[in-house]
C-alpha cells in the first residue's frame, strides 16, 4: 500500500503483507466501514489497495456496483487478484496522486492505511475528491503513528532504543487527526467527521507474533544490518514488553485515526 514515489518503504510481497498486516487491516476496516455506513450498490475506488485485503472487505460487506483498486505495486495487485471475490473488482497499477479515472466516476473513495505513504497527501485527497460525484464520500483511516498506535510499535520502539533508525512512511504527520481534518476541509469537503479506532489481535505465542510482525520491509531492513546477537537481544527486549497469558498467548493493541467527508453539491 505504498505510493510509487515513496523512497523508504515498498510493499511488494502480497503474502508477507497479508501475514503482517492483513488481520490488522481487516479488524480496523470493519469498524471503519460500519462508521462510514455506506449504502449498497455504490461505485467505489480503493486508493492504495495493496494486496486487496480492504477491497475484499468492501465487496463482502457492501455489495458495490463497481469497485476499482489502484496501487503502484504490481506484485501486490497480483496477490489481490487471487482473493475470493476478486472478480468483483478491477485492479490497476497507478499513483494515488494521479488517479487514472475520469472526474465524478465514483460514489465513494477510500484510503485504507495509505495516506502516510503518499508523498504529498493533499494531492492524494484532491484526487479522491476529483473522482467522486457530488454528494459522495471521501474517507480514510491510518495508524496513529505519532501516538504509538502502529501495530509494529513494540518492535520499532525497541529498535530505536538500541540505536537503530527504522524506515518510516514519508508522511507520518498525515496520520494525525488534526492534520487529516485540515486536509479534508482544505480539499473542500463538507460534513467532515473524525474518530479513533482501537483494535486488538491475538497471537498464539511469541514466535507467532515475531514471524508475523518482522515480515514487513521496515523491520526486515533493520534486521539485515544487525548481528545475530543484536537480533537475539532485540527479541528478548520486545518479548519482555509484551503481555503473555499463562499459555503464552499474546494480545496486542493498535489504534487508527479515521476521517470522512462529503463532496459538496
Amino acid at each position: 500500500m505504498t505510493d510509487a514515489s515513496s523512497p523508504s518503504i515498498r510493499f511488494n510481497d502480497g503474502a508477507s503483507y497479508e501475514r503482517m498486516m492483513g488481520v490488522w487491516s481487516r479488524s480496523a476496516g470493519e469498524v471503519f466501514l460500519d462508521w462510514v455506513a455506506p449504502l449498497p450498490g455504490l461505485a467505489w475506488v480503493d486508493v492504495g489497495c495493496g494486496n486487496g485485503a480492504f477491497t475484499q472487505l468492501i465487496a463482502e460487506r457492501h455489495a458495490p456496483s463497481v469497485i476499482d483498486g489502484i496501487d503502484p505495486s504490481e506484485p501486490q495487485l497480483a496477490y489481490a487478484r487471487t482473493r475470493p471475490g476478486a472478480a468483483l473488482a478491477a485492479f490497476h497499477q497507478g499513483d494515488a496522486m494521479a488517479l487514472p479515472f475520469s472526474d465524478k466516476s465514483f460514489d465513494v473513495a477510500v484510503m485504507a492505511l495509505v495516506i502516510f505513504f503518499v508523498p504529498e497527501p493533499s494531492k492524494g485527497v484532491a484526487e479522491m475528491v476529483r473522482v467522486v460525484s457530488p454528494g459522495g464520500t471521501v474517507a480514510a483511516y491510518a495508524w496513529d503513528m505519532d501516538g504509538g498506535g502502529f501495530p509494529l510499535q513494540p518492535i520499532l520502539g525497541e529498535l530505536r532504543t538500541m540505536g537503530q533508525v527504522p524506515s518510516l512512511p514519508p508522511g507520518v504527520d498525515a496520520s494525525r487527526l488534526d492534520v487529516m481534518q485540515s486536509l479534508w476541509t482544505s480539499a473542500g469537503l463538507v460534513d467532515v467527521e473524525t474518530r479513533v479506532i482501537d483494535v486488538t489481535r491475538e497471537f498464539t505465542d511469541f514466535d507467532d507474533f515475531w514471524s508475523a510482525s518482522s515480515a514487513g520491509p521496515s523491520v526486515k531492513a533493520a534486521l539485515t544490518v544487525m548481528t545475530p546477537e543484536e537480533i537475539a537481544q532485540l527479541k528478548s527486549r520486545v518479548r519482555a514488553g509484551l503481555a503473555e497469558d499463562p499459555t503464552g498467548r499474546i494480545t496486542c493493541s493498535a489504534r487508527a485515526n479515521a476521517i470522512k467527508g462529503r463532496v459538496p453539491g
